[in-house]
């Protein structure tokens, strides 16, 4: 048995903004590094074997503050990065909207048949990011493994473990520094928890 504590990251000026970051390299904010230190100080497990993170800094970083007390490198992974979104990159929704208004109608209704210029699928995102979930998997058998990604790329693992379509992947909400549970046997994922923020209900006012 695996057990995966799948974490997205904390707060970034861009998110504060509202702009949509893909694989721009965005840096934690200052209250999103309190965010993980929140989480380093309410970590779900007592035991951690490994740490993977998507190679985008904020993800590194959440994992590096979040998980400091198992002194585990943080390997990162460039499949675990996020959605790349193309020339939607640093805009917010109402500058998309008013630009590619029948394509912003479709990454929300419909995510598994949406085409961003210059940007990838949902579906090639959910291949490459299960891809390197698969391969951690294969390689901590019987280990506990922490995995911190992003939003998108949170839902499209979830969606597949789940076995829900990619067109429903927005049903899932992914907060800053949200904390996830996948326990893996016998060849299936089970899902224990899902976007647990529980961690900032005790040492933030949010």
């Amino acid at each position: 048995m695996t057990k995966i504590i799948l974490l997205r990251h904390g707060e970034t000026e861009w998110n504060k903004l509202g702009k949509y970051q893909g694989q721009s390299d965005v840096a934690l904010s200052e209250k999103g590094r309190q965010q993980a230190q929140a989480l380093a100080q309410h970590f779900p497990v007592k035991s951690v074997q490994a740490v993977y993170s998507s190679d985008l800094q904020r993800a590194r970083e959440t994992a590096a503050i979040a998980s400091a007390a198992f002194s585990c490198t943080v390997q990162t992974d460039s499949r675990l990065r996020e959605f790349n979104f193309g020339d939607w990159e640093g805009l917010t929704y109402a500058q998309i909207t008013e630009r590619w208004p029948s394509a912003m109608k479709n990454f929300f209704q419909h995510p598994d048949i949406l085409e961003v210029p210059h940007g990838e699928t949902f579906q090639q995102l959910q291949q490459r990011a299960m891809e390197a979930v698969q391969e951690i998997v294969s390689n901590h058998e019987g280990e506990t493994v922490v995995l911190a990604a992003h939003g998108a790329v949170n839902r499209t693992i979830l969606a597949a473990v789940l076995h829900i379509p990619l067109q429903y992947i927005w049903s899932m909400r992914q907060d800053n520094t949200a904390v996830n549970i996948l326990r893996h046997t016998e060849g299936h994922y089970i899902l224990e928890l899902m976007n647990s923020t529980a961690h900032l209900r005790s040492s933030l006012e949010i």
